[in-house]
């Protein structure tokens, strides 16, 4: 144990709900600790969405990408409590278009993240272990996602869909409309259909990772050996203040289910509260604009170039609910570490060459583009759209995989 880290946890976990809870108006507060709870999630279990493919094609492993497919499946189950007895459009579902900018958005995304080893989550989390990387990496983001603004306003192969059902006509495709004669409304044939092609993915791709098991190919990734050997926990067996009781509440890793049964619960909240899933890539576009700003640019230009209200660029940081949804990630993640004590051990030494700085420029620029042609990232393009019933996410989800693929290859080739 490292008593100075964990205390510091501790104390800084107090000083963000204390700070929040005294500053915040209780809309954004939820929104902190949505953000508190996912960033924590997503570094105690080791999960991130960028991992599915990188991890895959690195390692062999595909134990992440058939967990993501849980998780998207039982978060559509759950939220289907929210949509059965309401009306889809009174709620801010992400059924997006389907159309040439969600191609070419997931396979500049999934591009970019195979460069990054992270997504628009995951760089926020990237800053618990690095402070270089993941600033740089950001910073390009969103100046992508900042010169893509207009493209995404103005450009038809973005903003129109090739095909829609009714509820979402001349938007996009919502599957409880394929379903008429659904005796509950199209949510249990959107609930098979989901299942069904969560199953699909899972079939592929433990197929893959079996062949590259017989292929002698399969590497595994430490994290998720890690979680396989650690042994259960057996509280009864400790006085509650001991140093067993600690680690087994803060410290010990938890398994990749646990940490999909949170992130569903929380997204289940986020969507029951607020009418809308997860998001996260809109507001690095917005930063970038202020950081234009505060180097002298004109607020309206801006405004003006993006195609955006002036006031998410000018209004006061913390009243924005997804800039605070944000950082709060950023800060789960920190306090996951130092409670663990693992925040300095893990911080990273290596110094940024420039090859390196180079690829993590163009991926952050793809990644930043990507999610405007695909009006997404990993969350807002395939995690939510999912969970919500858009076709368009599953659509997302191959051509980021692609995207992927290739950026890994290029990778390989450019390293040798």
């Amino acid at each position: 144990m490292n008593k100075v880290e964990n205390l510091s946890g501790f104390l800084l976990l107090v000083l963000i709900l204390s700070a929040g809870s005294l500053a915040l108006e209780a809309d954004i507060f939820f929104r902190l600790l949505i953000g508190l709870g996912l960033g924590y999630a997503l570094t105690r279990a080791a999960l991130g969405f960028a991992g599915s493919v990188n991890r895959a094609y690195r390692a062999g492993s595909t134990k992440l990408m058939r967990g993501l497919m849980l998780m998207f499946t039982a978060t559509a189950i759950a939220t289907t409590a929210f949509l059965y007895n309401q009306n889809p459009k009174d709620l801010n579902l992400w059924v997006n278009p389907i159309n040439a900018g969600l191609v070419v958005g997931g396979l500049l995304f999934g591009f970019g993240m195979s460069f990054a080893s992270c997504c628009a989550s995951g760089v926020l989390t990237y800053f618990s272990s690095n402070l270089t990387r993941p600033a740089l990496i950001l910073t390009c983001f969103g100046a992508g996602v900042f010169l893509g603004f207009p493209l995404q306003a103005t450009q038809p192969w973005i903003t129109d869909t090739l095909v829609s059902t009714q509820t979402y006509a001349n938007q996009g495709v919502y599957l409880p409309d394929l379903f008429p004669k659904d005796p509950m409304k199209g949510y249990f044939g959107a609930i098979v259909l989901t299942a069904f092609f969560a199953a699909v993915v899972s079939w592929l791709a433990h197929r893959y990772e079996q062949r590259r098991r017989r292929n002698d190919t399969y590497i595994g990734v430490a994290a998720e050996k890690a979680q396989e050997e650690q042994p259960a926990a057996n509280l009864g067996q400790h006085p509650f203040f001991s140093r067993e009781t600690y680690e087994a509440l803060f410290v010990s890793r938890w398994s990749m289910t646990t940490g999909i049964a949170v992130i569903v619960v929380l997204f289940t909240l986020l969507m029951g509260v607020t009418g809308a899933g997860w998001g996260a890539s809109s507001p690095f576009g917005f930063w970038f604009g202020r950081l234009l700003i505060a180097f002298g640019a004109d607020p309206a230009a801006i405004a003006e170039f993006t195609h955006r209200p002036v006031e998410v660029f000018t209004m006061p940081f913390f009243s924005h609910p997804v800039n605070v949804q944000n950082i709060g990630i950023m800060l789960g993640a920190v306090v996951s570490l130092l409670l663990a004590g693992r925040f300095c051990s893990g911080m990273s030494k290596m110094r940024l060459g420039l090859k390196e700085a180079v690829l993590l420029i163009i991926a952050g620029l793809a990644m930043g583009l990507g999610t405007r042609f695909a009006n997404g990232c990993n969350v807002g393009a395939l995690f939510t759209p999912i969970a919500n019933f858009s076709l368009s996410g599953w659509i997302f989800l191959v051509f980021m995989v692609a995207g992927g693929v290739i950026g890994n290859v290029t990778g390989k080739r450019l390293q040798s």
